[in-house]
């Protein structure tokens, strides 16, 4: 199987190069199918937004959150899969520059950039392609995918070397990000009932994977015909996001509709991902989102990945387990989902939904 993801499909063609060309129309390939336009399905959220919550209290020693603000937090786990945090505990500072050294980064010649140019292989590295479906409509973006943890996938070299402080700061913002995910999750575990490290011992406790994509949209001048991420639901463990912080993009699925988030300053956005739906024995549930883009301006967005350690079969906890809910998946470690994943591309919520046991569907 992994045979056939050494090299993509087709030729690769960077998505700001075609921004930048100037082209008044979007190549066919981008033009998504017209129940998938953003344009089919206006989102009327006026206000609504999803939940933002103060985490002022939770630090890596203390979980000393109010009673209501850990309800908030189950709540917006059940009813959303997604919140925002604030007073997260990661400077203000560290974001932004994180934020705009990437930003460096993909206004830097092609051919600094595509010395770092990725295979389907990991994924690792520059890349404009998800999923090694031949003839596939593609999203209207490029990425940058690089391995935090372990430490044995964190290689440097495939890091970008320019700008010339970008390794030190992609280090510190992924040791910062780390310390957040799992202060966020002892409040999961916290909130199903569970031991405060429960969670993260079924992640492998410190053994834990991690990873950041670095998601860059350019201008497009066909926004209503295209997407800039194709509706999906996470993989992984749990993200925390990094959205631009003037250029809204992000849309999430609730109750059949797609609303499109409004990032608050120096927020992070936290969403659950498929491995904590199963181990939650969907208690929790991954929901889907995906990114529109737009005519007039680039946008920028850091995801971080936090998953579990990539050959522990997950399952869910027996504790959520009883007679009224059997266990709704079966055992699958992290990597066998991400292969599964990766020869599929993006699926809205199908591909956990498949998993399903089949005395549960």
């Amino acid at each position: 199987m992994m045979n056939s993801l050494q090299d993509w499909p087709e030729p690769i063609v960077r998505v700001q190069s075609l921004s930048e060309s100037g082209l008044p129309m979007i190549p066919d390939r981008y033009v998504k199918p017209l129940s998938d336009r953003p344009s089919s399905n206006r989102p009327e959220n006026g206000d609504a937004n999803i939940p933002i919550i103060d985490l002022t209290g939770l630090t890596d020693d203390e979980t000393e959150l109010s009673r209501s603000t850990m309800d908030r937090i189950s709540s917006a786990c059940r009813d959303w899969g997604f919140f925002q945090v604030l007073n997260h505990g990661v400077s203000p500072g560290l974001m932004d520059q994180a934020r705009e050294t990437w930003r460096s980064f993909f206004h830097l010649p092609m051919e600094i950039k595509q010395a770092y140019a990725n295979s389907p292989k990991t994924y690792e590295g520059y890349g404009s392609r998800l999923g090694i479906e031949k003839g596939a409509i593609l999203d209207w973006s490029d990425y940058y995918y690089l391995h935090y943890l372990p430490l044995t996938l964190k290689d440097y070299n495939k890091w970008p070397g320019s700008p010339d402080y970008c390794r030190e700061v992609i280090d510190e913002y992924g040791k910062e990000l780390v310390k957040l995910g799992g202060r966020i999750m002892k409040v999961l575990s916290i909130n199903l009932g569970l031991n405060e490290s429960h969670l993260q011992n079924a992640f492998g406790g410190e053994n834990i994977g991690a990873c950041v994509r670095v998601n860059f949209y350019p201008k497009c001048p066909q926004p209503d015909l295209t997407l800039g991420l194709s509706s999906h639901s996470d993989p992984g463990g749990l993200t925390i996001l990094l959205p631009d912080h003037d250029v809204p993009g992000l849309q999430v699925r609730k109750d059949g509709r797609w609303l499109t988030v409004k990032p608050a300053r120096h927020a992070f956005i936290v969403n659950i991902g498929d491995q904590i739906q199963v181990l939650s024995n969907a208690n929790y549930k991954s929901v889907e989102h995906r990114v529109i883009v737009n005519s007039g301006v680039e946008r920028l967005s850091l995801a971080f990945f936090y998953n579990p350690k990539s050959d522990i079969p997950i399952k869910p906890v027996q504790e959520l387990i009883s007679a009224d809910k059997p266990a709704l998946y079966p055992p699958m470690t992290f990597d066998e989902y991400r292969l599964f994943i990766r020869l599929n591309g993006p699926k809205g919520k199908s591909q956990v939904e498949s998993l399903k046991s089949p005395r549960c569907h």
